[in-house]
């Protein structure tokens, strides 16, 4: 696993696209969102904002 991070960080140094940093982040958080949510015990915590 760390070394899939370690090529990105690398890709992103050698292609100078450091704009996906950002997109990549906010991708994972909203995935790490979703998979938590969808529990039952978080969703009842979350249903008022929904």
């Amino acid at each position: 696993m760390w070394e899939l991070v370690q090529e990105f960080a690398r890709f992103l140094r050698r292609e100078k696209k450091w704009w996906l940093l950002p997109l990549v982040a906010v991708l994972l958080l909203l995935g790490a969102i979703i998979v938590v949510s969808s529990s039952a015990a978080v969703s009842s915590f979350l249903y008022p904002f929904l």
